[in-house]
């Protein structure tokens, strides 16, 4: 009888784009595989594969009781039904309410902390909530892997997290996907921001900059790649605006970034927190420049002033700056940041030594 592994996350966009890899592994080794997530069109394609799909909604930004009680009852019946040998979870939610629930049912449970988010700066009382959840959706047999090492040196420090614990390359990129590309030979600078459309995506601080660079530097394009977010909704009109006068090519969402990559000079990553950012990894791999704020999730990505610049973050003027540090290359360094960017990725960021460590682990149990 096969082993059954579920997969928990809270967007089938997100496990496809950077877990398919491992689960066509687990199915490669006659592993049974759930995957337990809101519905998309991605889900489709993980059902062909032979994934078994449970369709759990999943509300990633908002902090409703009730709701977050609901997707634990959730995760805690679909467990018993199931019976999986091991459990693998993604983001927050799905990390705290489905390892509550793996804890209950002494499922073994490997967590990956793609970021700690925002809730960490929320307050001293929101902060101890947290903390509270992530020690009672911990079991010191479970595994989890940090994708920085300044969340892992939260959680450690608060001792959430004594043992068990492994630092890994983000989710590494599939350099067969994301292929080296020639440098655009155009002396037109093309910016790109790709993201969900949200303050904590810095997108205020691209959108300031990009005004000031456009007005300064005519020759310049600033391209805005994302959905904006349900809590964040005042971001269309602005997109709109700035848009409509010039400043900004607005695309909305794009099922396929890599043509705007491509084309693109340089890939701007403003973020306020990240986990480590897949677009700085996606671009670098297919060889541009970046600029990225100075915090840990986007920092690990840049060899200063080699693949590209930090700024201060939530900074404007300091990215002001790295944007005009960039715009003084001549073609042939621009061409150089690409080249140390591919590089970078190939050394450090392999997407099949992610699937090598979790599968190590896997074939434990």
């Amino acid at each position: 009888m096969a082993k059954k592994v579920m997969l928990l996350g809270n967007h089938g966009f997100v496990i496809y784009n950077f877990r398919k890899e491992l689960i066509k592994e687990l199915l490669k080794e006659g592993y049974e595989v759930y995957i337990s997530l809101p519905y998309d069109e991605k889900v489709e394609i993980m059902k062909s594969w032979g994934c078994h799909y449970i369709e759990t909604k999943v509300d990633r930004r908002g902090i409703n009781p009730i709701k977050d009680f609901m997707l634990l009852m959730h995760y805690f019946f679909i467990l018993i039904k199931i019976k999986p040998k091991a459990v693998l979870s993604y983001t927050i939610k799905p990390n705290l309410y489905g390892g509550i629930a793996c804890r209950l049912l002494k499922i073994p449970n490997l967590k990956n902390i793609t970021g700690l988010g925002s809730g960490f700066a929320k307050g001293k009382l929101f902060t101890k909530f947290l903390v509270f959840l992530y020690r009672i959706s911990h079991k010191d047999e479970d595994i989890t892997f940090f994708q920085n090492q300044e969340d892992m040196t939260a959680l450690v420090d608060r001792r959430i997290i004594k043992e068990n614990y492994q630092l890994i390359p983000g989710s590494g990129v599939n350099l067969a996907e994301y292929e080296f590309k020639s440098y655009p030979n155009d002396k037109n600078s093309t910016f790109l921001f790709i993201g969900r459309i949200m303050k904590e995506k810095g997108i205020d601080h691209f959108l300031e900059a990009a005004k000031f660079i456009k007005k300064k530097y005519p020759n310049t394009n600033f391209e805005v790649i994302g959905f904006v977010e349900d809590t964040d909704l005042h971001y269309k009109e602005l997109l709109k605006e700035l848009h409509d006068d010039g400043f900004i090519r607005y695309l909305g969402y794009q099922n396929n970034v890599i043509p705007f990559i491509e084309n693109a000079h340089c890939l701007i990553q403003p973020s306020y927190s990240e986990g480590l950012s897949n677009v700085l990894l996606e671009s670098a791999a297919i060889g541009r420049a970046l600029i990225a704020s100075d915090i840990h999730g986007c920092k690990e990505t840049i060899d200063e002033g080699e693949n590209g610049f930090t700024f201060e973050v939530k900074n404007t003027n300091h990215l002001i700056g790295q944007i005009e540090n960039f715009l003084s290359l001549s073609q042939f360094e621009k061409e150089l940041m690409g080249l140390h960017s591919r590089k970078k990725i190939e050394n450090e960021f392999d997407r099949r030594t992610v699937v090598s460590m979790y599968m190590k682990k896997i074939r434990n149990y």
